[in-house]
């Protein structure tokens, strides 16, 4: 077994309890067993974005160059929030802005994955998406905004957190391609090894082959 397989079986194992423990009703067209599959399958898409934040996160983590964590609790202060109403018309314009980073912030974000590279000095954010279809209009705009909120703090957030900082850098990860916010602020799975200059794309293909057996299993029961 390989060693992404050993730290992701656990969260796999539990999707799939919980899975397995899923109530569904019954559609008068499809009948009980395609129901059962139809049910099985959507709860599935959604716990599936999940395993791959946590897959990316843990692979990342292997790399000895690279200091790397989530943040459940990352500040956006009113400051930010008005530096980004004034460039999200044009997004790449506030790339090289940068405002100061305060943990009393007046709203919170979730951050998948932060990436400190010891050699670049540099600290990239990563959300983490499946990416396989489009957000609608309202949601890209609420994504992007948070998005650029990162970027202009993340600089003074590392330096908070003792690093030498030259560059920052907020990103989307949409794993299967389907990117509803554009260059240079999305990634897709093929797009991963160069990225981060480290193998990523086949382990967690692993783990996704692993998912994708234990889910097969289950619906054959």
């Amino acid at each position: 077994m390989s060693l992404i397989i050993e730290k992701m079986s656990p969260i796999i194992e539990k999707t799939v309890e919980k899975l397995k423990k899923k109530k569904f009703k019954k559609d008068p067209i499809a009948g009980e067993h395609f129901s059962k599959i139809v049910s099985l399958m959507g709860s599935a898409y959604k716990r599936h974005g999940f395993i791959l934040e946590k897959a990316i996160l843990e692979q990342l983590k292997t790399n000895p160059d690279f200091e790397v964590w989530e943040d459940r609790q990352f500040s956006v202060s009113q400051g930010a929030d008005l530096l980004v109403d004034s460039a999200i018309q044009d997004p790449t314009s506030i790339i090289s802005s940068e405002t100061n980073y305060d943990e009393n912030g007046h709203r919170f974000l979730q951050v998948d994955t932060i990436v400190y590279d010891k050699i670049k000095k540099q600290i990239s954010a990563y959300e983490i998406k499946r990416g396989n279809g489009k957000h609608d209009a309202g949601k890209r705009r609420q994504i992007l905004r948070d998005l650029l909120c990162i970027q202009v703090l993340l600089k003074s957030y590392g330096v908070k957190k003792g690093f030498e900082v030259l560059s920052a850098s907020s990103i989307i990860i949409f794993y299967y391609g389907e990117c509803s916010i554009g260059k240079p602020f999305s990634l897709s799975k093929d797009e991963l090894d160069k990225h981060f200059g480290y193998p990523i794309f086949n382990e967690l293909e692993k783990v996704n082959e692993y998912f994708r057996s234990k889910l097969f299993d289950l619906l054959t029961v």
